[in-house]
């Protein structure tokens, strides 16, 4: 049984009081048919009911913004005025692109710290984030946490992903406008896929997955791509505006298409140039004709088959360890995404998050705490 304060009868009585826009349409009912009042008693019924349940018994701990939603996020908490970035990027660096192919507009977490690390490790370059379910005009940014979060970095930038445009004047330009492309069953990844290899060969610079946290500056690596197992894939890509190797992924991209084939315009696209390129027939740590294959841990020091190890607590001798040649880490999201992360934790990864991106961190521990709350 619950327990009511004077102040909720009060205001219980006060609701229940018919409202003056009912008194007259109801002395007319009343003074011509009886069946009228029970008309009128259902109305006034349902009136009170709609206003109580939604007035006095309605849960206090369900009010305010709901889990992950659009907070404003102040910048001088959660990013500190000591953080050398405030000069903002240099135009002689290259950039560094994420993209975002679907019409996603919220964003997660690990793509906030994705974006936020990178912000950090090249505090003299431009950060572009590409997203296609952003409105082409010159509209504001959606209210969520992420891009409030983001915009603290001056030298963050987050763009609509016009393909048209992106795609003119390459040979992807026609492959795009097929329409039947879209019903291919790995669409979205493919034009990932023919997005970043477009953009280092226009833009040259730096491309990272959403899923990467960034350890150190990655414009040391020029002109290379990571290993993973024995192909390479594209999840980071890093080389110079129209680039030979690049124009050949392109060319590639479309001679050889196959959408419907897993990684075939991916990994085994990279990996097909890199082989005639190098006139090589396996894949392993090299620099050939001045593009480099980078070691596994460079870049991908936990395997994809090893992505639980993220979820598992590790010392800090261990980390350093493991992280000790590493630039980036790739957090494999697409087989993590589901998996529970506990914040505050020894886990791996969160660490990662702890060090590497601590605004983002600092959200997570937050809306963490707050759950917890409401939970009680």
């Amino acid at each position: 049984m619950m327990a009511v304060s004077g102040e909720q009868a009060m205001a219980g009585e006060k609701m229940l009081r018919m409202p003056s826009c009912l008194l007259k349409p109801t002395r007319v009912m009343l003074s011509h048919k009886p069946w009228a009042l029970f008309i009128l008693i259902f109305v006034f019924v349902s009136f009170a009911y709609h206003k109580l349940y939604w007035g006095i018994w309605e849960d206090p701990k369900s009010r305010g913004l709901p889990y992950g939603s659009s907070a404003e996020i102040s910048c001088a908490h959660y990013v500190p005025s000591s953080l050398n970035i405030a000069g903002g990027p240099s135009p002689s660096t290259g950039s560094v692109f994420f993209v975002e192919t679907s019409e996603q507009t919220t964003p997660s977490y690990l793509f906030s710290c994705s974006v936020e690390s990178a912000a950090r490790a090249h505090p003299a370059s431009r950060v572009v984030v590409l997203m296609k379910g952003l409105a082409k005009e010159n509209a504001s940014l959606p209210k969520h946490w992420a891009f409030s979060l983001l915009s603290c970095f001056p030298n963050v930038e987050i763009q609509p992903l016009d393909l048209t445009d992106l795609f003119s004047g390459t040979p992807l330009a026609q492959w795009y406008l097929q329409p039947q492309r879209q019903q291919e069953p790995h669409f979205l990844h493919v034009l990932s896929d023919a997005c970043r290899i477009v953009l280092m060969w226009k833009f040259g610079g730096i491309y990272l997955d959403t899923d990467f946290i960034v350890l150190k500056d990655l414009q040391n690596l020029t002109d290379a791509l990571g290993i993973q197992d024995d192909v390479l894939n594209g999840a980071f890509l890093s080389f110079k505006p129209k680039h030979k190797f690049m124009d050949l992924c392109m060319q590639d991209f479309v001679q050889n298409y196959n959408g419907w084939v897993w990684g075939h315009q991916g990994p085994e696209l990279l990996t097909r140039v890199f082989k005639k390129w190098c006139s090589i027939q396996t894949v392993k740590s090299m620099s050939c004709k001045g593009v480099s294959a980078l070691a596994p841990e460079v870049v991908y020091p936990v395997p994809w088959q090893d992505w639980k190890k993220l979820f598992e607590p590790v010392s800090a001798l261990e980390l350093r360890k493991l992280l000790k040649n590493t630039y980036a880490v790739h957090v494999w999201n697409k087989l993590s995404h589901g998996t529970k992360l506990e914040i505050p934790s020894q886990a791996l990864l969160a660490q990662l998050y702890s060090q590497f991106c601590p605004a983002t961190y600092t959200k997570m521990k937050r809306d963490s705490e707050e759950l917890s709350r409401r939970a009680v």
